[in-house]
């Protein structure tokens, strides 16, 4: 079913029930939508757009910060028949430039926040972009730009007369850029269908079910991780503002959430201020909170542990996907699997997994090699670009960049990603081993691992280390913890500094090696 389908019933079915809610922490403010005004939305937004001229197949970027108006702004492009093209919120005004003009894009829509580095490259994107439509306070709006409420507030509240299929185009996503220049992941309608039912078949989402919605709406992750709640007519809640741990629990007791994606790095402060005794579990009702789940990233092992000490009760699972494979559940560990903590899993429902070397050939068993997927959500290509997509696919089969292994009972591990990898003195050495050990020490936050140019071995590692709060640690001090490393694995370099991550939790490590490499 398409999903605009999918909201049409949800809006014959559960009409004045709350589809979606937006706690505003900045403002303090809490607002909510039923699903006929969700569908409803999404109407006047698709007959607006075709208004403006938008046809069958055009592109329209979808910028903006997490709010109430995001869904349904992106249920109407898709209702008019137009491809959505949601874009990073932290893209400077040369990407925004770039992404419209590989997307050959129409009409941008976009939030107060953009206004400056929109108004920086408009004289380029004039020559492609027709229309212009502002979502944010009315008094903000420029002068280059229509107001998205006057362009709805007359059109028609009914489905406009536009036949999409399953195997129109969709989407286009770009992805997250830590290994280079962002590409056009080109999604069709099936494979956004094929989200829902993944997830919901991962985690037993009902209509009874919560989920909130912390990770930035324009990634495949946290929308497609509210399609598992979305296909049975189940609430969702947008965190808009800080992300704090008090936040995140005051919600979830508020909201009586049930369901809630963290990234490593917001479950990592949760667990520290429940260590610092800055957050009292018992002021908050948690009781009907069954799930917690991770994605993005390599999962700590011993972070799931000290969830698990505190929240004893919480089903946990972990996610992994690219956009690629239109975001998680291509690999997940399964809620059943907790025995197997670390590991990212086993072939999602519907997919198949392999690890294979440089020629597609299966690698044999506890072998590190590249893992490759196949499966619903895997991406048509990447958007007109038919030399990187023969890179990726091969036989419906994508490469996805890690390198993982496969145990015994079939759970594959996930070890780095391939161009991460830092071969010193012909050894192979994968950065996330001895950032998972690093962060072990009970006094460092967080710690990134890059690979330098060495002339006797080739490339060395070094660890750039960030220390919790109120904690000391020397270069020296982090080298004799190393010593519990295999001799080659350990950092020959320590230096004190932030972490950079991406708004999905990776870290960056481009940044870090343009600072660090020299």
């Amino acid at each position: 079913m398409v999903i605009t389908e999918i909201l049409a019933r949800n809006a014959r079915v559960y009409g004045e029930e709350p589809a979606l809610v937006e706690r505003n922490a900045f403002e303090k403010r809490r607002t909510e939508i039923t699903w006929n005004a969700f569908h409803e939305q999404a109407n006047q937004i698709a007959h607006a757009l075709n208004r403006q001229g938008v046809r069958k197949g055009d592109r329209v970027v979808l910028l903006m910060m997490n709010c109430l108006e995001w869904l349904p702004i992106y249920f109407g492009i898709l209702r008019s028949g137009a491809i959505a093209v949601p874009l990073n919120f932290r893209f400077q005004a040369m990407d925004i430039s770039r992404c419209v003009a590989v997307s050959e894009a129409k009409i941008l829509i976009f939030g107060e926040e953009f206004i400056d580095r929109i108004k920086a490259v408009k004289v380029g994107l004039d020559e492609q972009i027709s229309a212009y439509i502002f979502s944010g306070k009315m008094d903000k709006t420029p002068g280059f730009a229509f107001f998205l409420e006057n362009l709805t507030e007359k059109e028609n509240n009914v489905e406009p007369n536009i036949e999409v299929n399953l195997t129109d185009g969709a989407g286009i996503y770009f992805t997250s850029g830590t290994t280079g220049k962002p590409k056009g992941v080109y999604l069709s309608h099936r494979q956004l269908e094929s989200a829902c039912y993944v997830e919901n078949y991962h985690h037993k989402q009902t209509h009874s079910d919560n989920f909130l919605c912390i990770p930035p709406l324009y990634h495949t992750g946290a929308k497609m991780h509210w399609f598992g709640n979305f296909i049975v007519g189940a609430r969702g809640v947008i965190l808009k503002g800080e992300i704090k741990p008090k936040t995140i629990l005051k919600v979830v007791s508020e909201e009586r959430v049930t369901i809630v994606w963290l990234l490593v790095p917001w479950a990592h402060d949760i667990l520290v201020a429940i260590d610092n005794n800055e957050i009292q579990l018992a002021d908050y009702h948690l009781e009907q909170w069954r799930l917690m789940h991770i994605g993005a990233q390599p999962v700590p092992p011993t972070l799931v542990d000290k969830w698990k000490h505190y929240f004893p009760s919480h089903d946990y699972d972990t996610n992994y996907g690219l956009t690629e494979t239109t975001g998680p559940g291509c690999v997940h560990l399964g809620i059943e699997n907790s025995h197997k903590i670390g590991a990212i899993g086993v072939p999602g429902f519907d997919w198949e997994c392999r690890i294979v070397d440089e020629q597609m050939n299966n690698q044999p068993t506890e072998t590190p090699g590249e893992l490759v997927v196949k499966g619903p959500g895997v991406m048509l290509e990447y958007y007109r670009n038919p030399k990187a997509t023969e890179a990726i696919l091969s036989n419906g089969w994508l490469r996805t960049g890690d390198i993982a292994q496969k145990d015994k009972d079939g759970f594959i591990w996930l070890i780095d990603r391939k161009k991460d990898v830092i071969i010193t003195g012909g050894e192979n050495i994968f950065p996330v081993e001895i950032e998972n050990y690093l962060i072990t020490n009970e006094s460092i936050y967080d710690a990134g691992v890059i690979g330098i140019a060495d002339e006797r071995l080739g490339e060395i590692p070094i660890a750039v280390i960030s220390l919790k709060s109120a904690r000391t640690l020397s270069e020296e001090d982090i080298k004799n913890f190393c010593e519990g490393l295999p001799r080659y694995k350990r950092p020959r370099k320590v230096f004190f500094d932030d972490i950079p991550r991406n708004p999905t939790g990776k870290i960056e490590k481009p940044k870090l090696r343009k600072k660090y490499s020299k």
